[in-house]
């Protein structure tokens, strides 16, 4: 019941975002995805990724011969692509057979299995197409926050962002004086976050093809519900960010990238200042803006998932521990250093992250006291956080050493509630108790 409710109610939501796209013109979450059956996908990577997460319910033998499948489909698509000259420039050569092979194990699922086998199937089958359609929903959301939201309000956080000291205009300089090489190797982290996520979901899901169950709570749950709670923010808070609001758009990539060399969009930033020079501390007001550029700085998702690849890479080995610290701190400084993000944004990332895991984990144990205050904080928190971004910037700016350490310790108070919440969950294991030695009878 509950999968099927949630079944139906991704449906409604991808046609809803379908409808909402043809009204500005453009193919939607559906059309897109249905397109990527024939035509090069955009996605090749994100699609073997979720036939890897489909495959955990499912034999080695089984993931051997679906891989076998997939990669032969797309050396056949390849091959008549090839044959008829056909235009690849917007989409990967491969990905048609990952999606493929998707469909087709629902389709067996549907007519070959029964029972325990078909739902745990279709639960596999369902997780890598969620994880699709959710990278399509997310680009065509971020598409109608540019045309919904014709006004940002990127000077209200870039003022409240002096009280942090300006971290985006810091890190941007650094990281523009590493060169091309610090600038693409933080590109290539931030572009493969998904790729960090996958491995961190197959690590949490090596046992269910043992099993023959999911585990209660895993990372998906996690980055599915900051994708579809996000977006929410970005309608109610749009902010573009500074390397657009303050710049033209293109400064690291123009100078320093190997892959592209892209002309300066259309836009109407405040000044071409990020990050040669720091934006000046007066009364902030809302700006009108291009409708190109996607409103999603507040919160920074990137920060979030990152947060909860973090989070859930604790449980594991020690090398996938390091590279979820790793991955959170590359992500992190190039969030700030490629100008896509306020200093302000990162914090209610954490937050927002941090709540989110909150809830998921307290719905999953059964609410009591301590998840109902630790989520009802980090609301709160998170709350005030905007409210404080969009009516108090100018006294923020004006009184640092007092507002910067204040939005600080708002952070860190999450952070020790959530770690101290989550630790009296976790069972303990009691030693075992010694047995008295008992005195010889006479």
């Amino acid at each position: 019941m509950l999968w099927a409710a949630a079944v139906l109610v991704t449906l409604v939501f991808l046609l809803g975002l379908e409808i909402a796209a043809r009204h500005y013109s453009v193919p939607g979450p559906i059309t897109e995805q249905a397109r990527e059956a024939i035509y090069p996908p955009k996605s090749g990577f994100l699609l073997y990724s979720s036939l890897a997460l489909m495959a955990v319910v499912l034999t080695w033998r089984q993931r051997f011969i679906a891989f076998g499948v997939a990669i032969g489909i797309d050396a056949a698509f390849l091959v008549v692509r090839w044959a008829v000259d056909a235009d690849m420039t917007d989409g990967h050569p491969f990905g048609n057979g990952a999606l493929w092979v998707l469909l087709g194990y629902g389709v067996i699922a549907l007519t070959r299995r029964t029972g325990h086998e078909r739902v745990l199937l279709l639960k596999g089958v369902g997780l890598g197409l969620l994880v699709v359609a959710g990278r399509k929903a997310g680009d065509t959301w971020l598409f109608i926050t540019s045309q919904a939201r014709p006004v940002v309000l990127d000077q209200y956080v870039a003022t409240a962002d002096h009280a942090l000291g300006e971290p985006s205009w810091l890190v941007g300089r650094i990281v523009s004086a590493t060169g091309w090489i610090g600038f693409n190797f933080l590109d290539f982290v931030y572009g493969q976050l998904a790729l960090a996520a996958v491995i961190v979901m197959l690590f949490q899901l090596r046992n269910v093809a043992v099993e023959r169950r999911f585990p209660s709570h895993h990372l998906v749950h996690t980055f599915l519900a900051i994708g579809l709670l996000g977006p929410v923010i970005y309608m109610i808070f749009p902010v573009v960010g500074p390397l657009f609001a303050y710049g033209t758009g293109t400064e690291h990539w123009a100078s320093v990238s190997l892959w592209s060399d892209p002309e300066p969009s259309v836009q109407w930033a405040v000044a071409d200042l990020w990050p040669k020079a720091l934006p000046p501390v007066d009364a902030p007001h809302h700006m009108l803006f291009d409708g190109i550029t996607p409103r999603n700085c507040m919160p920074s998702l990137h920060t979030a998932w990152a947060t909860a690849i973090f989070i859930h890479s604790r449980k594991g080995s020690k090398f996938l521990r390091i590279a979820g610290t790793f991955w959170l701190i590359a992500t992190l400084t190039a969030t700030l250093g490629f100008g896509y993000h306020y200093g302000a944004d990162l914090i209610a990332g954490v937050v927002f992250s941090l709540t989110i895991e909150a809830a998921l984990r307290s719905h999953n144990r059964g609410w009591d006291r301590s998840g109902v205050q630790l989520v009802a904080y980090g609301t709160t928190v998170f709350a005030a956080l905007l409210l404080s971004y969009r009516y108090l910037p100018l006294e923020m700016a004006e009184h640092p050493w007092v507002y910067g350490p204040v939005l600080l310790l708002a952070m860190i108070s999450v952070i020790y509630g959530y770690v101290r919440t989550i630790t009296a969950w976790e069972p303990r294991i009691a030693p075992a108790r010694q047995l008295e030695p008992q005195p010889e009878s006479v």
